[in-house]
C-alpha cells in the first residue's frame, strides 16, 4: 500500500518543516493551506498543496480523497496559538470545532493513522518542583489560559477516537522556536527585538524551549512507531529568560540585558504591552498569560518519547545560533 502523509497547518512553523522535511525524506505529502497564505511559497516543489479550512467540512474533503491502494496518515498540526489575556473565539473554534472537523474527515475517510499535535499547556501542571509526565486525563478545568483550555478540550476529545476505532497518537511538544518561522512566533519576536537594540529590561522566569526540527523528527517518528491511544510530551530543558538573553550575548556580540522589571509591575504593564503590539502588528513581548507561563511549573519528561522513539533534542545555543542566522538571511535583523 502507498502511504501519504496528509499535514494541516503547514503554513505554521511546526507544519511547514513537518512537510518539508518528509518531502526531502521522499514521502509523499499533501499540504493543507488557507487561501493567500504567503507561506505556500516555502513548501517543497513535490509537496502537494491544497487550500482548505478546518472550519469548513466541505473544503476538506478533496485533502482526505483516495484510492483502496492508498493509506493516509494525517498529522494535524493546524491551530492557533495565542498567549493573549482576552478570550478569542476564532483561536477556540479552531482548536476546537477544527479538530473535530478533522477527526470526522478521518472516520469518514478510514485513514492508517491521526497524529494530533497537542501542546504541554494541555497537561496539568502539579505543584511547583514536580515532574510533568504524560497523562491521559485532560480537562479545561485542569488548565490555565484559553489556549490551554481549548488544547485540553480538543486532546480530550481526540484520545477518545481511540475507542472509536481511529489509530491516534498525541504528542505535546513544549515552547517551539527554531529557524524557519515564517510567521510572527513569540520567540522569533523576542530575539528579533534584542537584536534591533528595542530589549532592554527583562523578567524573572523562564521556560522549557524545544528546537522545531526536534519536534518535528519526533513527530515522524511517532507516525511511523506510536501506538493508538499514546502520548509523548516533545520538549527539552528549562531556559530563564535570562539565559536565553545571555546566550543572545554571547551569539551576537551584543551588550546583555541586566535590567530587571519586578514581576509586579510586568503584570500591571502587560495590557499595555499587548495594546502596544496589537497596534504595530507585531506579536506582543509579554502578556498577563505569558508572565504566568514564565512563572509556572515547566519541568517536562521527555523520558517516554526518548524511550519508545528514539527522541533527541540538540543544545538549546544551537538553536539559538541557527534561528539568529536563519533571521538574518530573511533580513529580517
Amino acid at each position: 500500500m502507498k502511504e501519504i502523509y496528509l499535514v494541516t497547518g503547514a503554513a505554521g512553523h511546526l507544519g511547514n518543516v513537518i512537510a518539508n522535511t518528509l518531502a526531502l525524506s521522499g514521502e509523499e505529502v499533501r499540504a493543507l493551506l488557507l487561501e493567500k497564505d504567503k507561506a505556500i511559497s516555502y513548501l517543497e516543489d513535490t509537496v502537494t498543496k491544497f487550500i482548505g479550512d478546518v472550519l469548513d467540512p466541505e473544503s476538506l474533503s478533496p485533502f482526505f480523497e483516495h484510492s483502496d491502494q492508498e493509506e493516509l496518515i494525517v498529522i494535524h498540526c493546524a491551530g492557533i496559538v495565542s498567549i493573549s489575556s482576552a478570550y478569542q473565539q476564532k483561536a477556540h473554534d479552531v482548536n476546537v470545532f477544527g479538530t473535530m472537523n478533522i477527526v470526522e474527515q478521518c472516520h469518514r475517510h478510514h485513514v492508517k493513522k491521526l497524529i494530533y499535535i497537542s501542546s504541554v499547556h494541555a497537561i496539568s501542571e502539579g505543584e511547583k518542583g514536580s515532574i510533568i509526565q504524560e497523562t491521559n486525563r485532560f480537562h479545561p478545568d485542569l488548565v490555565s489560559g484559553h489556549y490551554a483550555k481549548s488544547k485540553a478540550e480538543a486532546t480530550d476529545y481526540v484520545l477518545k477516537q481511540a475507542h472509536e476505532g481511529l489509530h491516534v497518537t498525541v504528542l505535546h511538544p513544549s515552547g517551539i522556536c527554531g529557524p524557519c518561522d515564517y510567521g510572527n512566533g513569540h520567540t522569533n519576536q523576542l530575539i528579533i527585538d534584542y537584536c534591533k537594540g528595542r530589549l532592554v529590561s527583562s523578567v524573572v522566569g523562564g521556560y522549557d524551549f524545544v528546537d522545531v526540527r526536534d519536534v518535528a523528527h519526533g513527530v515522524i517518528t511517532a507516525s511511523k512507531k506510536a501506538g493508538s491511544g499514546e502520548c509523548y510530551i516533545l520538549s527539552n530543558r528549562y531556559v530563564s529568560v535570562k539565559e536565553f538573553l545571555d546566550l543572545l550575548s554571547e551569539i551576537t556580540g551584543r551588550k546583555r540585558v541586566k535590567n530587571k522589571i519586578p514581576m509586579w509591575f510586568a503584570k500591571v504593564t502587560a495590557p499595555v504591552s499587548e495594546l502596544y503590539y496589537k497596534i504595530r502588528q507585531q506579536t506582543p513581548l509579554y502578556t498577563a498569560y505569558s508572565l504566568y507561563t514564565l512563572s509556572s511549573n515547566s519541568d517536562f519528561s521527555h523520558e517516554k518519547a526518548d524511550r519508545e522513539l528514539a527522541y533527541t533534542v540538540r543544545p538549546f545555543k544551537q538553536t539559538l545560533q541557527d534561528t539568529v542566522s536563519w533571521l538574518k538571511k530573511q533580513r529580517r535583523i
